[in-house]
């Protein structure tokens, strides 16, 4: 008997020393050797692991610092990696007289940071929703998430698509001639669907920042997707969101700390207490703004079931810095698209791009800084002489552009203000700009109504695409536009988000083959292909010097000038007949006699007026 309780007592000891410290994971999930910033924070979660004395033995790794958090199921480790190399180190955790190992994976590089190319304006993007876009058939319920239901009748609900169905049709995208892929946010969204049919297909709710979304695929899934996308010759943009996450991310339940959130208070329990953000940016630049103002855009909620972060704690901020850092080496993504841009901290934002940049220094960041006049995004730019506050966020997205093409489209260009007028307009404004090839436009994105609204009106598409690959700018298209696909948002926002034709095991129409896409499809399709390899590789547009005209009698001119070469973008703004008055353009034709219509091939005469269809869209060379 008493042999039998020795037994009992060790194996009581084993079970005490196994339960005594908690490690349930740490983030990043592992990490990479030979970062420029030597410093890991490594975020533990565990219960009561706070309390818990950390150590470390392997050559090159030493700890700085632990950050005992509010919450007693958090330890921040600070590392200094300085000498590190690649291998398998173990994490000691000591509590309460146990001690429990925890092998934690230092990675090799695929490539030094300067080797990593973002996008510029020789891309074309074209913007895509996963949920939306092409579905594998593979993916069936995913046990052990939050209740959801994939209806595609429902526009609010998910509709299935996922990421092998977008890479069985990646030789659409060579087809069509973009050059990178924009995907809405891939990573988790464990939101359950809401009682009125509500949910987060559309990914802007993360709920874990290391892991791909189990409806779309896995880590490992997304990797490949972009290995077979590379080789294609097509690169891949993250879309990432640092102001707030979902709802369901472990931090809302059980903050680390007081100040993790900005305005936590409704989370403990004071429902009086949510606060709103204005959805109204000015504040964040404009010198006059109040405090009340300026707080409601950056500390207010976008909505109650995104909590708001807080980038003014440098421990979110560096787990956010980190992360994004962690996506580029582990899955070599190629930019990242920054949703909500200013409504995060203006300070912490900045320190994430200066990070970046001096990390890698040839990648690329877009930020959403949706204010539609521009010196505002203008002053967002990196180097920007308008401010007293650098961002070093390289890329913006211009608005202005957006607002001014869809006002323009349903006038006719007058003398004065009306019709293109409004983006020549707007375009004047490009001296704001440190570097205006380093602006983002588009006709129309997943937030708003689609180009086309609820017609097809072919001639305006025209006109907007010609004038949006050609201009000074890094062009972004959005899915389904080539093959005609329309909508407004008038009653939700999934009428502009709707399943891409033939995407779908069983769709009847399909609109990834010559074949399945009606002749009015296939006329817009190839129209655009074309135009876009054209443009693909043309330093003529991507380099070149651009001349813009004021409109003149309705008509309205872009030209880009390089290494002896012209090309003219011609639009009649007007429901008429029209022409060019080439003696105008003298100082682009000078002697020349010729030109060619880009879209078809044909020969222009430079020696009299060029005749003009009704709203045609001319794009020609010499």
């Amino acid at each position: 008997m008493k042999k039998f309780f020795v037994v009992l007592n060790l194996l009581f000891c084993v079970l005490s020393v196994n339960a005594g410290v908690k490690v349930d994971k740490i983030e990043p999930t592992d990490w990479y050797v030979g970062m420029k910033d030597p410093s890991l924070q490594l975020m533990v979660y565990g219960k009561d692991i706070r309390s818990a004395q950390v150590s470390v033995d392997y050559p090159g790794v030493k700890i700085d610092s632990l950050v005992r958090l509010d919450s007693p199921n958090y330890l921040l480790i600070y590392l200094n990696l300085q000498n590190a190399q690649p291998g398998m180190m173990n994490l000691r955790f000591t509590q309460n007289g146990s001690t429990r190992s925890v092998k934690y994976q230092l990675k090799r590089r695929a490539m030094s940071g300067d080797k990593r190319m973002g996008f510029t304006n020789a891309d074309v993007l074209y913007m895509l929703m996963p949920d939306r876009f092409a579905s594998s058939g593979k993916i069936k319920h995913i046990k052990g998430m939050n209740h959801y239901v994939v209806d595609r009748s429902k526009p609010s609900l998910r509709h299935g698509g996922d990421l092998e169905g977008i890479r069985q049709h990646l030789d659409y995208f060579n087809q069509l001639g973009v050059t990178a892929l924009w995907f809405t946010p891939v990573q988790e969204n464990n939101s359950p669907d809401s009682e009125d049919g509500f949910s987060t297909y559309h990914g802007y709710a993360t709920t874990d920042y290391y892991r791909i979304d189990p409806r779309f695929g896995t880590n490992a899934q997304y990797k490949a997707l972009i290995d077979d996308a590379h080789a294609h010759g097509l690169k891949i943009v993250m879309d990432m969101i640092f102001n707030h996450c979902g709802f369901e991310h472990p931090w809302v339940a059980d903050m680390p700390s007081k100040d993790w959130f900005n305005t936590p208070e409704w989370l403990t329990g004071d429902k009086d207490k949510y606060f709103q953000t204005s959805y109204k940016l000015t504040p964040v630049l404009d010198p006059y703004a109040s405090d009340i103002d300026k707080r409601e855009t950056v500390d207010g909620w976008f909505v109650k079931s995104m909590p708001d972060l807080n980038q003014r704690n440098p421990h979110v901020m560096k787990y956010l810095i980190q992360n994004s850092e962690w996506w580029i080496e582990s899955a070599g993504i190629d930019g990242i698209r920054m949703d909500t841009y200013p409504y995060a901290d203006r300070d912490g934002m900045a320190l994430w791009m200066k990070t970046i940049d001096e990390e890698y220094p040839n990648f690329n960041t877009v930020g959403e800084t949706w204010v539609d006049e521009p010196p505002y995004t203008a002053a967002w730019q990196k180097d920007s002489r308008l401010v007293k506050k650098n961002s070093y966020l390289k890329t913006v997205m211009d608005f202005s552009f957006f607002v001014k093409l869809s006002q323009a489209k349903n006038e006719e260009t007058d003398g004065l203000s009306k019709g293109f007028n409004r983006v020549y307009n707007s375009l004047v404004y490009d001296y704001l700009y440190e570097n205006p090839s380093s602006v983002m436009a588009f006709l129309e994105n997943h937030d708003t109504d689609r180009f086309l609204g609820e017609g097809k009106d072919t001639l305006a598409l025209k006109q907007g695409y010609a004038l949006l690959l050609t201009m000074n700018r890094i062009p972004q298209l959005y899915y389904g536009t080539e093959v005609l696909m329309n909508g407004i948002k008038t009653v939700t926002d999934g009428n502009v988000r709707k399943d891409f034709p033939g995407g779908f095991p069983g769709d009847k129409h399909n609109c990834f083959t010559a074949e399945g896409r009606s002749e009015s499809e296939n006329a817009v399709f190839n129209w655009l292909s074309k135009l876009l390899h054209w443009r693909m590789n043309n330093p003529l547009i991507t380099k070149g010097r651009q001349i813009q005209f004021i409109p003149f009698n309705g008509v309205y001119v872009i030209a880009r000038q390089y290494q002896g070469k012209t090309s003219m973008t011609i639009l009649n703004g007007k429901n008429t007949s029209g022409e060019v008055c080439v003696e105008r353009y003298a100082e682009l034709i000078k002697d020349h006699k010729q030109a060619q219509d880009v879209m078809t091939g044909k020969q222009i005469d430079l020696t009299k007026n060029i005749k003009l269809t009704p709203r045609q869209a001319l794009i020609i060379e010499f």
